[in-house]
């Protein structure tokens, strides 16, 4: 039997970078609430006592920053200045620029916001039709932010991080092996304490009994201490987590990342039409495994290539996948943002917890609605 290990990481949404992906789709979130012709690419740093937001909005709106940021802070849970960064008495730096119109003059006829090649995957492994272990490391930060939010633990601040790791037996996942939680606390709590609590609140929840091995190893906190971190300790910047954003290092990524960036950019909705039509070739019973690739060129409407890849899972060839999706679907921005109705203010929720894998309504990428058309080839 072939036999391999495979690790997915997530973040809590105190996590630094993941402040700054939900700043800058929080401001994308208030351009589109009030204008669907806006055009967004926004990024935040985070450091001790600072926030930097630069980038190029062009709107006919008015976007008040300095509020929606420290709404936002608040509502993630830095509101102790014990914490060493407060929502309320960080400073809140602008940079905004309108978008260039050398860009603007290819986006406003239809054509794409940037030249760049775009990733979608999905796999049977799971119900949401994603890897195993991105899955589950996101189920143990939720789970973590819950339990932090409720006053469960009382002692938890608002940075952590998970790690999962599965074994997987000729290509399935077999077992749990190892599980890393870290979190952020108050002084003068024990490990063994964070440890023993963790455990039955989180993991116990989270990870369903039957996927942990006998063995399997817990990592609470490994440095033996978490009580400084979130912005005091560590830098954030858009853009830094899009693996965990996406499959967890499963299935590959085309190097943009998603936050920040309005519905014209295909970095952001190429990225989102190509899972949605992974999942439903996955979905329809065409495959087990499927990772579809697209790519742009800046001003232009249609990709330059398709690529589909089956993983040798396929009941049918590559090629009438691609017709298919040729026939039936408009991969043009225009066509994408129609069919996935993305012009509206749905985005900061999926700056955190992943863009896939998601059974919200706003997660119009995946439903499986169109599986109809890849189960007449079979």
């Amino acid at each position: 039997m072939k036999e391999f290990y495979f690790t997915s990481e997530s973040v809590t949404e105190g996590h630094p970078d993941k402040i700054c992906d939900q700043v800058s789709d929080a401001i994308l979130d208030d351009v589109l609430r009030q204008d669907k012709k806006g055009r967004v690419a926004c990024e935040t740093l985070v450091t001790r006592g600072l926030l930097f937001i630069a980038g190029e909005i062009t709107t006919k709106g008015y976007v008040e920053i300095p509020n929606i940021v420290r709404n936002l802070l608040k509502e993630i849970g830095y509101v102790d200045m014990s914490y060493g960064f407060n929502y309320d008495a960080s400073a809140i730096i602008t940079a905004i620029q309108e978008q260039s119109p050398d860009i603007a003059q290819g986006v406003d006829i239809g054509g794409a916001g940037d030249q760049g090649m775009m990733f979608g995957f999905a796999v049977n492994e799971t119900p949401q039709l994603m890897p195993l272990p991105i899955m589950l490391a996101h189920a143990l930060v939720k789970r973590l932010a819950e339990i932090r939010k409720k006053k469960i633990l009382t002692y938890l601040r608002p940075d952590g991080k998970s790690q999962v790791t599965v074994r997987y037996i000729d290509g399935k996942p077999a077992e749990v092996t190892a599980i890393v939680l870290s979190s952020q606390h108050d002084e003068g709590v024990s490990q063994k304490k964070i440890r023993d609590d963790l455990y039955q609140t989180v993991v116990e929840y989270a990870i369903p009994k039957e996927l942990l091995s006998k063995n399997f190893k817990l990592f609470v906190n490994p440095t033996g201490r978490f009580v400084i971190g979130g912005p005091q300790a560590d830098t954030g910047v858009t853009g830094r987590k899009i693996i965990v954003d996406t499959y967890g290092g499963f299935g590959k990524h085309g190097g943009g990342c998603f936050s920040g960036k309005d519905p014209t950019k295909v970095d952001r909705t190429a990225s989102y039409f190509a899972r949605y039509l992974a999942k439903n070739i996955v979905a329809s019973g065409v495959a087990e495994k499927c990772e579809i690739q697209l790519s742009y060129v800046i001003g232009q409407k249609q990709p330059v290539s398709i690529m589909v890849n089956m993983f040798g899972t396929e009941k049918v060839p590559s090629s009438k996948i691609i017709e298919i999706i040729r026939k039936n679907f408009d991969l043009s921005p225009a066509g994408m943002i129609k069919k996935l109705n993305l012009l509206r203010p749905i985005f900061r929720k999926t700056a955190c917890y992943g863009h896939f894998g998601r059974e919200e309504e706003e997660f119009t990428w995946e439903k499986t609605d169109i599986s109809k058309f890849f189960a007449e080839a079979l």
